[in-house]
């Protein structure tokens, strides 16, 4: 059920004005405003947008769109040389933003859990919010080759991100 908050402020004139009607939704407005869907070219972004994405520990990215992160970036010893675990994140440095590679499976041919993405979510959040990144561009993580439910994924994502000014924005071809 929507609880549903009015309150009302009498000025000296007499006149009332609605000072804040709040509807308490699935997602708060602020929440709906800061993860935004987008159909588009994940790529084409702005340049000072962080990128996120899943991989397997192993680095592999030989599917899916890890294969053009891999292209366009690189760095796949310096990220092996992170030695990160499942429910982490690796990150490389590009020019002036922040590449994320969410470790969310051991093995390439494993399929994560949601869990997994959550721990990997609060580790790139904790990343974040250490080196000033406000805006994050992703495609709809976890939920191409690997079959999460987006729904649920995006809940994550939601409750993950909600005590922050971090804007997400999620393409989709």
């Amino acid at each position: 059920p929507n609880n549903f908050f009015l309150s009302v402020i009498f000025s000296a004139a007499g006149v009332f004005t609605i000072a804040h009607v709040t509807m308490a939704t699935h997602f708060s407005k602020d929440q709906e405003e800061r993860i935004k869907c987008v159909k588009g070219d994940l790529f084409s972004c702005p340049q000072t947008d962080a990128l996120a994405h899943c991989i397997s520990e192993d680095c592999r990215m030989g599917a899916g769109i890890a294969v053009l992160f891999k292209k366009k970036f690189g760095g796949v010893q310096e990220l092996l040389d992170q030695q990160k675990k499942t429910g982490e994140v690796a990150v490389l440095q590009r020019e002036d933003r922040y590449i994320y590679y969410l470790i969310t499976k051991k093995k390439v041919s494993h399929k994560p859990t949601y869990e997994n993405m959550r721990k990997s979510l609060e580790a790139m959040k904790a990343h974040c919010l250490n080196n000033g990144v406000t805006d994050i561009s992703m495609p709809r993580i976890g939920c191409g080759l690997d079959r999460l439910d987006w729904n649920k994924v995006s809940a994550i994502l939601g409750e993950v991100f909600e005590d922050t000014d971090i804007k997400i924005t999620v393409y989709t071809l």
